[in-house]
């Protein structure tokens, strides 16, 4: 079986042409074929020999994987299906006026096992590679449109480091997709190991699924609260600077009469206290043999206007493809 040439970054392409005695500098043009003119086959890498060619066909190929299909939202929201193996992974397109963005899966299924999550139900079966991860911004029919990513599809990015790390890094590189850092989104739970090692190294922005600021709640909700406790991920968070271009946001499902009171909104203010940052309130999608419920809207007003009111930032965010299972916390690979 060929390897892919996709989901190299710059410095592996290198390393790959020297295996094949090729020049250095086939490597930027390897990269130029892949990111730049988006070609699905080494035969079309014209500025390459045919010898050199022949000799990279005989151990690789591109690489892209195509999707296996697609529905569309009354609201014009489109889920894509990849296929992985015998598993499905699912991608989301989002239109609003002149913006695509594209919602991407990083893992097949999750191990984070959140109770409000379709994807947390089926558990893990596998990381995807930068080259699968690359192969949904690419393959879908609005690729050439796309203004924004986010991080927010199947799986746990920060639990799958490595990939998609390359992967942001072939986006935002001059020699890859050449996107600034701020078109990108990375959520997360708040895996504690790597989200500083994702401060450190990356400029782009941060969200974190908060839900619930009391830690025997919140564990509740989620079981990775225990060995990764939302007190210490604020504290991580806390050390880095949010006040220029990178930005820090909190995701927070409003579940009826858990999480939606004034206790509640306080202990916000409270654990938030002194971060620059938003709070991103998200109307919970009612999920098959789940005993949460959304809030009325009412109580989620109230709640955004405690927030607003105490200085934090917040937002209700706008709910998009609900209709075809595309919606937070929804995609199940199906």
């Amino acid at each position: 079986m060929k390897k892919a040439l996709l989901g190299h970054n710059l410095e592996e392409l290198k390393y790959i042409v020297s295996l094949f005695g090729l020049p250095s500098f086939t490597a930027k043009q390897i990269a130029d074929w892949l990111y730049k003119k988006r070609v699905k086959s080494i035969d079309d890498m014209t500025n390459l020999s045919k010898s050199a060619r022949e000799k990279l066909s005989s151990e690789y190929e591109v690489g892209r994987t195509g999707y296996s299909g697609k529905i569309i939202s009354t609201d014009g929201t489109k889920k894509y299906l990849f296929m992985i193996g015998e598993r499905g992974v699912e991608t989301v397109m989002i239109p609003d006026d002149d913006r695509y963005t594209i919602c991407v899966s990083s893992q097949v299924g999750c191990k984070m096992g959140c109770k409000f999550c379709m994807t947390g139900r089926q558990g893990f079966h596998g990381h995807l590679s930068a080259a699968q991860i690359l192969s949904q911004f690419m393959e879908i029919d609005e690729s050439a449109n796309l203004t924004n990513a986010v991080f927010m599809g199947m799986g746990e990015p920060l639990d799958n480091y490595s990939s998609v790390m390359k992967t942001i890094e072939i986006l935002t590189s001059d020699w890859g997709f050449g996107w600034s850092p701020k078109r990108i989104t990375l959520s997360t739970i708040g895996v504690l190991p790597t989200l500083k090692n994702y401060l450190d190294d990356c400029k782009c922005h941060l969200a974190v699924s908060l839900h619930d600021p009391f830690a025997d709640e919140r564990l509740s909700l989620m079981p990775m609260q225990k060995p990764f406790p939302i007190e210490e991920t604020v504290k991580l968070i806390k050390q880095y600077d949010f006040t220029g271009q990178r930005r820090v946001s909190f995701e927070y499902i409003m579940f009826s009469g858990i999480n939606d009171t004034k206790k509640h909104a306080d202990a916000l203010v409270r654990l938030l206290s002194g971060l620059e940052c938003r709070i991103n309130l998200i109307r919970f999608h009612k999920i098959p043999d789940s005993d949460l419920s959304p809030s009325p809207m009412p109580v989620i007003e109230t709640f955004k206007k405690r927030l607003n009111d105490a200085g934090i930032i917040t937002t209700l965010r706008a709910s998009r493809g609900e209709d075809v299972l595309a919606a937070c916390g929804m995609l199940a690979g199906k």
